[in-house]
């Protein structure tokens, strides 16, 4: 989809130019969480947010186009000013930005991103980015939410599994159908695989292909709908689940089945557990159960039991159980709560949590907003006539909207504790932001499997 960069902006903006203080020559600017759901959030996203925005060239045609709308919307228009980006600086947007790295947990308040002007002419162009920049607040709202689930998940592993191994796959991405854009299934779903590799989302892995130079971001096995089962009757229920094996199942090979159409008890017990018993067992193949109906945990608990009363358990070196040739996955009515609560019934029940994965859907992509961290983009800095002054704004109405003022960046101190300082104290070993734009320039282009592994290693502390 092609933008025109002026017009990827609020209309308000339009006007601003002319607003601020006579002799002012310079804006900075910070993103930073204020508060919300957690105390830390996952940065993640900016890379991809500057290739597809700020790469892009403004032309004399934007220019001509933005102008005769704004004209029809009853704003003013600085065509001198977008001119001058096109004439000096070759249609670029006069801005430096710094960033922490991608993966870091963040504190809420600690800066993430700050954004200068370049072009004392063009101070006002950092405002004018906000309502562009400031959509990170959705990758890094996703990767924290999805991180949160792999502290769950991984805590329940490590009291009843042998090892962590199966945790990259533990929580699958089915959100793509709930967002409201295919640009948000991109993005959404690639901050999802930040912390796991298990998705139904290509469009993640196209996005993780164009814009973190990574090959292949997930996985995914053949698995059923309730259309490929209900499509051959319900008396046929058992040849549908057959069908999946004749075509599916081999030798190592794991695929999923949707088995609530009609009585998932039934299915389980009688059709898995009895007729298709033995089919299963000999294909050598790992069968995965989905339920898609019901409560949660008492849905999940019981199928468990039921598949461990027809196929059995090996106990593991931590004394629970694990089911011997199936697995259940659970994708309907999955948060953050009832992963923990499914998790929990299952351990008091004897059995490990190696038995079961997750499937999210709109609760990992498309439940959260820019409040549910409190993300927000605030100028807290101006230059009048070559002299920073800080800047910040403090409603006696709400405490919490108090903004931090000076030039801001992300710090940490000798312990290590994350904090706030300005450019002109910060040392250049506790500043932990880098340049990561600079008038049109990418300088720094990293790697998914970095920022994977970066933000695994919070999960060890």
């Amino acid at each position: 989809m092609t933008v025109n960069p002026i017009l990827n902006s609020d209309s308000y903006k339009l006007s601003h130019w002319v607003q601020y203080p006579p002799g002012t020559d310079g804006m900075y600017s910070y993103v930073a969480a204020r508060g919300g759901t957690a105390s830390h959030v996952l940065f993640f996203g900016l890379q991809a947010l500057l290739k597809d925005y700020l790469s892009q060239r403004i032309t004399p045609a934007h220019i001509d186009e933005a102008e005769a709308l704004a004209a029809l919307h009853g704003l003013p228009f600085n065509r001198a000013g977008f001119e001058r980006i096109v004439k000096k600086h070759h249609g670029y947007w006069p801005v430096r930005i710094r960033a922490v790295a991608e993966g870091e947990l963040i504190p809420t308040g600690v800066p993430m991103l700050t954004i200068e002007s370049t072009d004392p002419e063009l101070f006002w162009v950092v405002s004018f980015l906000e309502t562009a920049l400031l959509r990170v607040w959705y990758p890094i709202s996703v990767a924290t939410r999805s991180f949160r689930a792999k502290e769950i998940i991984r805590r329940y592993l490590q009291q009843t599994a042998d090892d962590l191994s199966g945790l990259p796959f533990k929580l699958h991405d089915f959100g793509a159908r709930g967002v409201s854009s295919y640009e948000s299934s991109e993005i959404g779903g690639l901050a999802h695989l930040v912390n796991f590799m298990g998705s139904d989302t290509l469009a993640a892995l196209v996005a993780a292909r164009r814009h973190y130079h990574e090959p292949c971001a997930a996985f995914s096995i053949p698995a059923a709908e309730h259309s490929t089962i209900t499509a051959w009757g319900r008396p046929q229920e058992g040849e549908a689940f057959g069908n999946m094996l004749t075509h599916f199942a081999k030798p190592g090979a794991l695929l999923a089945v949707v088995s609530d159409s009609y009585d998932v008890f039934h299915a389980v017990s009688e059709l898995w557990g009895e007729r298709l018993r033995q089919q299963v067992i000999d294909s050598g193949a790992t069968v995965v159960i989905r339920p898609d109906s019901g409560e949660p945990v008492q849905v999940v608990a019981e199928v468990v039991e039921r598949l461990a009363a027809s196929f059995g358990t090996t106990l593991n070196g931590k004394g629970y159980r694990v089911l011997n040739h199936v697995r259940v996955i659970q994708g309907d009515g999955v948060n953050l709560a009832s992963i923990d609560a499914i998790l929990s019934r299952l351990a008091k029940l004897g059995y490990s949590a190696d038995n079961v994965a997750f499937g999210m859907g709109a609760e990992l992509l498309q439940k959260l907003d820019r409040d549910t961290h409190k993300m927000a983009l605030k100028c807290s800095a101006i230059r009048i006539g070559g002299q920073w002054r800080d800047v910040f704004k403090d409603p006696v109405t709400d405490p919490g909207k108090r903004s931090l003022g000076g030039r801001v960046v992300a710090a940490r101190d000798s312990r290590g504790a994350w904090g706030v300082n300005t450019l002109e104290r910060v040392s250049d070993a506790d500043l932990q932001m880098r340049v990561v734009w600079e008038n049109g320039k990418l300088l720094l282009d990293e790697d998914f499997a970095t920022i994977r592994a970066r933000a695994a290693a919070h999960l060890e502390h």
